[in-house]
């Protein structure tokens, strides 16, 4: 960590550091107890970047998925938001690589640095250097849709079906909007219910990186609120993202119970 020189790094750093630990937990513990696993990422990951930014950043406010929320941090000028282990039901599956750290820093009603480690990709995407978008998509590619495993809109089917487009289902949602980063996708739509701590670094570096970031009725995310929760969030290559809004307003119109639905 002597190389530190700014919050862009320190995120960077610390993401990437905490990755490792978590590979290394992940290799020694092995698959065979996946909820002992999952606890021991969970806590062994908070500790080291709680303790290292209390170290770094001794006067900043930290809001962690796995940390007390301590109220105080919305009379903070500068948060460190945090997601220690994004992902941890990937994480304790063989041969799953999606699963990621999160790492930024909000300041003044901005988030202003971050990183995204994901460690089992070999890769950490941060605002110290933010990836180039792959040139512009060919018109005749099918559109790539990332969601969630687990808990992807129903919304989310119908605008593939109307789109011609294929659905990705990932798992952390650090690596569902890195993947449209890397143009592994070109669109991740969620509406089933998020907090803060799984969009805030990878939004900040999606921003730094040129791409479309923004709630489905196409409004500003909102971080360090007095309550965390994100309910919904769309991130899309830029030129898509007047369809994707206008496609998502209209199937809400189709749905008497609206985009939330999906769960």
């Amino acid at each position: 960590m002597k190389s530190i020189r700014n919050d862009h790094e320190v995120a960077r750093d610390l993401a990437g550091e905490t990755g490792q630990l978590l590979l290394r937990l992940r290799a020694r513990h092995g698959f065979d107890e996946p909820e002992v696993l999952r606890t021991l990422g969970d806590r062994t990951s908070h500790e080291l970047l709680f303790s290292a930014l209390g170290r770094l950043r001794p006067s900043d406010a930290v809001l962690s998925e796995e940390g007390v929320d301590d109220q105080a941090r919305l009379n903070a000028r500068r948060v460190w938001i945090i997601d220690p282990l994004d992902g941890t039901r990937e994480f304790a599956e063989p041969g799953r690589t999606d699963w990621a750290v999160h790492v930024a820093l909000w300041e003044n009603g901005e988030l202003v640095a971050g990183a995204v480690a994901l460690p089992a990709q070999g890769s950490t995407l941060s605002t110290v250097d933010p990836p180039w978008l792959p040139e512009e998509r060919p018109s005749d590619q099918r559109l790539r849709i990332t969601a969630s495993r687990t808990r992807a809109p129903e919304f989310v089917q119908r605008m593939a079906t109307q789109m011609g487009a294929e659905v990705v289902p990932m798992g952390s949602a650090g690596a569902k909007i890195c993947a449209v980063l890397l143009g592994v996708a070109d669109i991740y739509v969620h509406a089933g219910g998020q907090y803060e701590w799984d969009s805030a670094a990878p939004v900040a570096v999606a921003r730094a990186a040129g791409l479309h970031v923004s709630r489905l009725d196409g409004s500003e995310l909102s971080y360090n609120e007095a309550d965390p929760r994100l309910p919904d969030i769309l991130v899309s290559r830029p030129e898509l993202s007047g369809m994707l809004l206008a496609s998502i307003r209209d199937g809400a119109d189709l749905d008497n119970a609206g985009p939330h639905a999906g769960g």
